[in-house]
């Protein structure tokens, strides 16, 4: 197109010169056409390298936008992934992880005993947990886990812990549930009464501060640990040791348990301890089974656990010796705790939840939300205390109870809870001075984990 305007040009130029000039000026107009021309071709030449010039970038910008884009679909995912399990679970494989954790239980009910006893009785409620914390993973085989429970407006610790996996070997450190049974070890999510059974309590398990190591190969498990105290009563001066071994294999669909543990606490000198329990539920502070504070030197206890899973149907039986040296002079105390239950799932399809050598979730088969009415257990469990030994009358308690849990989901539990409890020798006598005595609880919980 520049070549066609200056042979335009040209040709006009040479028109006008074609009219008639003295042969001097036709002379000096020849050479300024000429001069024009070659300055016309020079443009044109500029302006065709400046159109090669554009095509080339044109090209070149285009390329590089589809590699841009390529690169862009070729780039690989995120090694990061987000599993939801009642909160997001963030995972990395690199090894990292993080979870939110947390659970609310609310309790209220009523306790039933005889009016003469001078007790206070009747409706009470209470939040009985209200726990909030964080748990993972660090690359290396490393973990974690801290939870502190807000109930009553009292902050407390419950778990703080630094673990390390290797192998079949695990290890932790800080402040955890020591080694002692199938009952104190199963969360208190996942069991099938609002409290768990009386000797737990009355022997004082509660989590303490100290390292921790488990074995756990096929279908046996070991555990054991050296612990001081709880970590808002740190003395560094009372320690104590527990073992537990347990047997867990599976027939079919038949899950068995079968265990045993050994409990050996050192105590200070001028220590005392005290064995009290309450009637089933927590929302009570009245306790009509009670030694008092006895001189401890030290303590040794032991105890037997089986439980069986199959199908919908369930059993466990437990049972704890208690021995408390006490100081020169006096003779050594022997209390006793135990319970047996039966439990059986009223919806198809559904089964008690079992791992690691203790019972775990539920999962309704077909829970609210899907088409389902979640998972309904009725449980029964008889559950005896022994506080009596010698000239030690602490009194003795029987307990009779029935359960009712309905598990919409697997993060929420509804529950209703009947207990009748037979007191012999109880700390509070009646009006005619009977010590022997009965008392009825029955108490009901919302609960809701994350």
């Amino acid at each position: 197109m520049t070549r066609k305007v200056s042979y335009l040009l040209s040709a006009g130029l040479l028109a006008a010169a074609a009219v008639p000039a003295t042969a001097q000026e036709e002379d000096a107009l020849l050479q300024e056409l000429a001069k024009m021309r070659a300055e016309m071709a020079q443009m044109a030449a500029r302006v065709e390298t400046l159109e090669s010039e554009l095509a080339e970038t044109k090209a070149q910008a285009e390329t590089n936008a589809a590699n841009v884009q390529t690169v862009a679909v070729a780039e690989p995912a995120s090694d990061t992934s987000i599993e939801f399990k009642g909160t997001p679970q963030i995972t990395s494989e690199g090894g990292w992880s993080f979870k939110p954790r947390g659970r609310l239980q609310y309790d209220a009910g009523v306790v039933d005993a005889p009016d003469s006893t001078g007790r206070e009785d009747g409706f009470g409620n209470d939040v009985r947990r209200a726990r909030l914390g964080v748990s993972g993973d660090i690359p290396g085989g490393f973990g974690y886990k801290f939870e502190v429970d807000v109930a009553n407006s009292d902050l407390i610790v419950t778990d703080a812990i630094i673990s390390y996996e290797t192998g079949n070997v695990d290890v932790q450190v800080g402040q955890f549930n020591n080694f002692q049974g199938l009952e104190e070890l199963t969360s208190s999510l996942h069991t099938s009464f609002i409290e768990r059974a009386a000797f737990t309590d009355a022997f004082g398990f509660i989590r303490r501060v100290g390292v921790g190591v488990t074995y756990g190969e096929g279908d046996v498990l070991v555990q054991g640990g050296v612990f001081t105290d709880n970590m808002d009563r740190l003395s560094n001066q009372n320690w104590s040791a527990n073992g537990r071994a347990v047997y867990m294999p599976k027939f079919g669909d038949t899950q068995l348990h079968l265990g045993g543990s050994v409990h050996y606490r050192s105590y200070e000198d001028g220590n005392t301890v005290r064995y009290r329990q309450r009637p089933l539920v927590g929302f009570t502070s009245e306790r009509f089974i009670n030694t008092g504070n006895l001189g401890a030197e030290s303590e040794t206890g032991f105890g037997v656990e089986g439980a069986m899973i199959a199908g919908p149907f369930h059993a466990a039986v437990e049972g704890r010796w208690q021995n408390l040296d006490m100081p020169l002079g006096m003779d050594t105390s022997n209390f006793f705790g135990g319970y047996a239950e039966v439990g059986y799932f009223l919806t198809k399809g559904d089964t008690r939840g079992y791992k690691g050598g203790k019972f775990d979730r539920t999962k309704p088969a077909n829970p609210v939300g899907e088409g389902g009415m979640g998972s309904l257990q009725l449980n029964l469990r008889y559950d005896r205390l022994d506080l009596n030994d010698g000239t030690i009358i602490g009194g003795t308690q029987d307990g009779y109870f029935a359960s009712l849990v309905w598990k919409p989901t697997d993060y929420t539990m509804l529950l209703a809870n009947y207990g009748r409890l037979e007191y012999g020798d109880a700390v509070f006598p009646t009006a005619t001075g009977s010590r022997d005595y009965g008392a009825d609880v029955f108490a009901v919980r919302a609960q809701i984990d994350f």
